[in-house]
Order: structure tokens, then C-alpha cells, then sequence
């Protein structure tokens, strides 16, 4: 039996009664204790327990009430607050002015919570039941997780079993069945429907989103297809790579190159389009990605590409997985250039990280094939961490890895190996406009002289690329993107260095 937590029954009471309010009196109380728990008044500290609730508050409060009950009231008091977690998903709903008109009354009902909190006596939980609970909450976290990547199956496995040990996770019925409706188990989603109706007393809001849900229809499983494209004009001031330096150095004799070393400026038009569709109810899907560019005057620069594949999710208890197989290729000036395949394995192991923070591990294959060179067929391993930290407002990224390139046959400077660094920032800043800033660095060292004879020295090759761009949205599908790209490419061999610059406006538009 579950103990109570007395010094939590006001906030319990409360969400009885205002959904809403308890949960902006628990996040700061929850918060303060985590953060200064020496400092926090004695009454608070226990309620670093509910850092999870805390977090858990900005993404599902339909679970959070539930649980503060579990925490806090006595047993005949939880089947009510379950109820009562519903009608956040209701007043969450509410307009902005209804939302400002509470404002006073919350601050009042905070303080009143926190008083009353102050004159009870605490108690510890259980400690298998604080177990049961944080279970509870990761297993939520997950299925949430796996419904974000599609993995609808996935997360009705979960959250079966998580209703199986709580019953009364208002939440997890609510999200179970509509991931049933979405797989087309009709019978399933209206079985959980109903049960919803009668178990909790949902709020009108709610039952909107289960007539919306019915009357949608779940009797087939439903693809889901984006479709991107963007249309862009831009500034490159060195088309051809040409090199940094005008003169050669041949055994310290100084050769001028020709023109067609040199670097050449011009201007261009752009279009790429993405288009990904799901291919199963659990993840899996299907992938084309198209680019072309075509400069104003210097047409035997002009490139395209066309790559298509598929893509699939796994997880293994904690352990995520996503695996790719692409394959495509890439054209210069009027010719075939080149073909690539590749296979892509990305692995998110559990680790105990910051809320926000994930860290994975990716590997990958890369076979090119050269149709208009001799001796350049390779194939490239790649091995790299990344870093992310994701919130409303940032996105950030960071990223490292080891490269390894072997050579199919005689190639310039035989094998290389190299290293790969970036790390990229995106923010939303006032106004919907979304500011981005990036930076790669890229390594290769060769392992043979580049041409025996004519150029002797081994090739090491180091290139900086520095990214700015600020995204405008038009409107809910399109937006205007303003990106600076610089290059620096720096190397032994002179002939081969390069700087660079681009400037591109471009058109975006989401749809389907």
C-alpha cells in the first residue's frame, strides 16, 4: 500500500480542481529543490524526487497529475486526479485570453500550496515504489520517443505494458489508443476509447479529440509523406577550386599556371526537393533527395545529383538504432561522374545525460565509383560520436569522427585517412526568423607520394568551412533562407589550395 505524501496534498487537491495551476506550482518547487537543495526550505526538499515531473510538465501533463496523486494522495483520491489529468490536455488547449485571466489566480493558489506545504510533516516514499514510479516515467518517455521517430509499434508495446503496471496512467490509455487508430486497429482504439470515456470522466476537450479521432476513420494505417523543395540564386566566387596561388613550385622553380588553375567567379541557380514516405507502421521509410545547379556562364561546372534509399529504426531495450542504405549519383558539366552507395548504422546508447542532451554513435560504408576518371574507385569507412542538445528555443550539435579511404587501385597519393570535426548551433530568434552558425573541419593524409616524378610530396590536405544563415517564414509552408558559406582549403601542395566564398538567397517550401 502506498504510503501518502502529506506535504504534496494540497498541490493534489489542487489539481483536482485547476490541472493547469498545480502543475505551475510544481515545476518552480520541483526546480528550486534540485537546483539549491541547501538552500530550499526544508518542507521542498523531497520534491527533488519529482525533477522527472518537472520536465515531464512542458511535454505530457496528462501523465504528471497522475502521478503527483500516486505521490500524494491517499488511495481513494487517485481514480479522481487521473480524471482531472485529462482536463489539462483540455485547458491546455484553451485560448491565450483565457490563459492571461489565470495568472492572478495561480499566483495566489502557489502561495497558499506552498504555506500549507510548509505546516505538514514529510515523508519519504517507498523506496520500491520511488523505483516503480521513475520505471514508469522512463518507459512513458520512451514510448513518446518512439512515437516522435514513428516506431508506432514500438510505442504500443511500451505502453501496454506500462498500463499493465499503472493502471491509471491517464496519459498512456490516451496515447495508446490513438497509436492503435494510426495503425488501423479499429476495434482496439474504440475499445481504449471507451474505456477512457468511463474511467476518467474526460473534459470536453478531450472528448473532441476522440470524436475527431473517430470520425477520421481507423481502419487502415495511414503513410505519411513530406515533400521539401527549395529554389535558390547565388554568388560563387571560385567555381573550379581553383588554386590560391598563381605560381607552381617545382623543385624550387616558380611555374605560372594557366587560367584554368585559376579561380573562376560566376553566378547560379539552384533546385533541390526531398521527398521521404513511410513504408511500415513502424518506421520505416522510403527516401529521394534531388539537386541541381547550373551556372550562368561556366556550364562545364554545372552538377547535379539524385540519391534514394530507405531508412529504419530498432530499439533494443534502452538501446536505439537507425539504419540507412542509399544509393545514387552525380553528374558534372553534361556527364556522368560518379555513383555511390552506402550503408549507415547510427547507435544511441543509455546513457545517464542532462534532460535535452542525447549522444550517439554512427558508423558507415561508402563505395564511389568514378565513370569519366581512371584509378579513383574507392571505398570510405566513417566512425564518429555526435553530440545534441535540443530545447523550444536551440538546437546544437556536435560531432567527431575518423575517416578511412582505400584506394581501389593506383590512385594519387595511394590511401588516406583523415578526421572530421563540426559543430553547428540553430536558434529562434525574435520575430519566427531562425538563425543558424556552423563550422567543419576536415582532415586527409595520404600515404604515397601525389605523382612520383612531377609532384614528390605526400598530400596533406586540411579544409575549414565556416556557415551562417538566417531562415524568414513567409508563412506556415514557406520561408526565405539567406546563407554565407567561406572556404578555406589549405595544404602542402600549393597547386591544390583554394579559398572560397558563396552568397544564396533562396525560396523553401514544406508540404504534404
Amino acid at each position: 500500500m502506498r504510503r501518502p505524501f502529506p506535504a504534496l496534498r494540497p498541490l493534489a487537491a489542487l489539481a483536482v480542481r485547476r490541472p493547469l495551476a498545480a502543475l505551475a506550482v510544481l515545476r518552480p518547487l520541483a526546480m528550486l529543490a534540485v537546483r539549491r537543495p541547501l538552500t530550499a526550505p526544508a518542507v521542498l526538499r523531497p520534491l527533488a524526487l519529482l525533477q522527472p515531473l518537472a520536465v515531464l510538465t512542458m511535454l505530457r501533463p496528462l501523465a504528471v497529475l497522475a502521478t503527483l496523486c500516486a505521490l500524494a494522495c491517499a488511495p481513494g483520491a487517485r481514480a479522481q486526479t487521473a480524471g482531472a489529468a485529462a482536463d489539462s490536455g483540455a485547458e491546455a488547449g484553451a485560448s491565450a485570453r483565457a490563459a492571461e485571466s489565470d495568472q492572478t489566480a495561480r499566483a495566489a493558489e502557489s502561495g497558499q500550496s506552498a504555506r500549507a506545504a510548509e505546516s505538514a510533516p514529510i515523508y519519504a516514499p517507498d523506496e520500491a515504489q520511488r523505483a516503480r514510479d521513475e520505471l514508469a516515467q522512463r518507459m512513458y518517455r520512451d514510448a513518446l520517443q518512439s512515437i516522435a521517430e514513428g516506431r508506432r509499434s514500438d510505442a504500443s508495446d511500451t505502453l501496454v505494458r506500462l498500463i499493465d503496471m499503472e493502471p491509471l496512467h491517464a496519459g498512456a490509455w490516451m496515447e495508446l489508443a490513438l497509436v492503435q487508430c494510426g495503425l488501423g486497429r479499429a476495434a482496439e482504439a474504440e475499445r481504449l476509447f471507451a474505456a477512457i470515456e468511463q474511467r476518467f470522466n474526460p473534459p470536453q476537450g478531450i472528448l473532441e479529440l476522440i470524436a475527431e479521432a473517430r470520425a477520421g476513420g481507423c481502419n487502415n494505417w495511414q503513410t505519411v509523406s513530406t515533400l521539401n523543395l527549395a529554389f535558390a540564386r547565388g554568388i560563387d566566387q571560385n567555381v573550379n577550386q581553383g588554386a590560391l596561388n598563381s605560381l607552381f613550385y617545382d623543385g624550387g622553380q616558380a611555374i605560372p599556371l594557366t587560367s584554368d588553375f585559376l579561380p573562376k567567379h560566376d553566378q547560379y541557380t539552384a533546385l533541390s526537393g526531398d521527398y521521404v514516405r513511410d513504408l511500415t507502421p513502424n518506421g520505416t521509410a522510403g527516401f529521394a533527395q534531388l539537386q541541381v545547379r547550373r551556372n550562368d556562364t561556366l556550364h562545364q561546372y554545372d552538377s547535379s545529383s539524385l540519391f534514394v534509399g530507405t531508412e529504419t529504426p530498432w530499439r533494443f531495450g534502452r538501446w536505439t538504432a537507425r539504419g540507412t542504405v542509399m544509393a545514387g549519383f552525380v553528374t558534372l558539366g553534361s556527364q556522368f561522374y560518379q555513383r555511390q552507395g552506402q550503408l549507415q548504422l547510427r547507435i544511441g546508447p543509455p546513457l545517464p545525460l542532462p534532460n535535452k542532451f542525447q549522444f550517439s554513435v554512427m558508423g558507415g560504408v561508402t563505395h564511389l565509383s568514378y565513370l569519366t576518371l581512371s584509378n579513383f574507385n574507392a571505398n570510405m569507412v566513417e566512425l564518429r560520436g555526435l553530440f545534441t542538445y535540443r530545447s523550444e528555443q536551440d538546437y546544437a550539435s556536435l560531432s567527431y569522427g575518423r575517416l578511412n579511404d582505400e584506394a581501389l587501385g593506383p590512385r594519387p597519393g595511394g590511401n588516406r585517412h583523415g578526421e572530421l570535426a563540426s559543430v553547428q548551433w540553430r536558434r529562434r530568434l525574435a520575430g519566427g526568423v531562425t538563425g543558424e552558425v556552423g563550422y567543419t573541419y576536415q582532415t586527409w593524409h595520404g600515404s604515397s607520394a601525389f605523382s612520383p616524378d612531377l609532384i614528390e610530396e605526400v598530400r596533406q590536405q586540411a579544409t575549414h568551412v565556416l556557415r551562417a544563415a538566417f531562415t524568414y517564414p513567409l508563412s506556415k509552408t514557406q520561408s526565405l533562407q539567406l546563407e554565407l558559406r567561406q572556404v578555406r582549403n589549405r595544404e602542402n601542395i600549393s597547386i591544390f589550395q583554394y579559398n572560397n566564398r558563396q552568397l544564396q538567397l533562396s525560396w523553401q517550401w514544406q508540404g504534404l
